[in-house]
């Protein structure tokens, strides 16, 4: 089953819901609160998970109590943009656990990474042994954040 092709119910909807907003609900609970009994409930989210609409499940970690406050915004602009070079980068990046978020964007940059780091320094090291080493990267803007206004891991369904 492919994502594409489940159709997704009303009562799906809702155990997405409840499933975003508590990933440690029991099935009980859950069958509870979309008004359905534990077994068809149950069968409903593995058949989700099966089709991919539930890609993953893990703990939300605060990035301050585990001693990375700072996040920066960085803005790639590449020498070029043809697939190979787009390629090149995103394998490049793949496996560096500073960065959280990379985008593929139009306009004037080609990227967008969140990433996050334990200071300045750390930030400095980050861009001087890591980014500034990656091949065919033109430019890089870094915008700090001073805080976070919103941030939501719910989905509107």
């Amino acid at each position: 089953m492919e994502s594409a092709k489940f159709q997704i119910t009303a009562i799906d909807r809702k155990i997405l819901r409840a499933l975003q907003e508590d990933g440690r609900m029991t099935i009980q609970a859950i069958a509870d609160r979309v008004g359905l009994s534990a077994s068809p409930c149950l069968r409903r989210i593995r058949q989700m998970e099966k089709a991919g609409v539930i890609a993953a499940y893990a703990a939300v970690i605060d990035q301050k109590a585990v001693g990375l406050p700072v996040s920066v915004f960085i803005s790639i602009k590449l020498e070029r943009q043809r697939s190979l070079e787009l390629d090149r980068f995103a394998s490049a990046i793949a496996a560096w656990p500073e960065i959280m978020e990379c985008y593929l964007m139009t306009g004037q940059f080609d990227y967008l990474l969140r990433v996050v780091c334990a200071d300045l320094a750390a930030y400095e090291a980050f861009l001087r042994e890591k980014l500034t080493q990656v091949e065919g990267v033109s430019s890089i803007e870094s915008s700090f954040s001073l805080g976070q206004i919103k941030h939501s891991r719910v989905l509107p369904i």
